[in-house]
């Protein structure tokens, strides 16, 4: 059998640098299609808590790797502009539990929309081999990020507690 071609497999380390890449132009194409009235902080709330429904402030925070501090005065401005909701745990009266308002919600439907017309725009001006490429990829990594996550594992491959 004769090799025509020799196409070297990727390194891990250099798939991660253009993996990184792709992220940050995702971060400024979406930032360009964005209209929303929340920062790009305030813009992680709001899609932490469409997944975490009912969460009080301290595991928010730590969702966020920040401070119940600066955590709260970030959901005193979600909630000043109607994107948040507070109540009072049933079973605490202590406890404040933060969810996403139908605005919040309506917010992150119509920040998707935008998202995926801009993706779009980039991913019609690529072959069709390419696309097909990038969305096998793309897939066999959300299953490993995705069981990485759900595990607790950390960035350094290790299990957190």
């Amino acid at each position: 059998m004769i090799v025509t071609a020799f196409r070297p497999r990727r390194e891990p380390n250099e798939v991660a640098r253009v993996t990184a890449t792709a992220a940050e132009l995702l971060e400024v194409l979406w930032g360009r299609a964005s209209t929303a009235p929340a920062s790009a902080s305030q813009t992680r709330v709001l899609f932490i808590l469409e997944h975490h429904e009912r969460v009080n402030l301290r595991t928010l925070a730590a969702l966020l790797a920040s401070t119940p501090p600066s955590t709260s005065r970030l959901c005193d401005r979600l909630q000043a502009a109607g994107l948040v909701e507070r109540e009072v745990s049933p079973t605490d009266r202590r406890e404040v539990l933060l969810r996403l308002s139908g605005r919040g919600r309506a917010l992150l439907a119509d920040l998707r929309v935008r998202r995926e017309r801009a993706l779009r725009d980039v991913l019609d001006q690529m072959s069709s081999a390419d696309r097909l490429a990038l969305r096998d990829g793309l897939e066999a990594f959300c299953a490993v990020a995705a069981v990485r996550i759900h595990d607790g594992a950390d960035e350094t491959g290790s299990r957190t507690a």
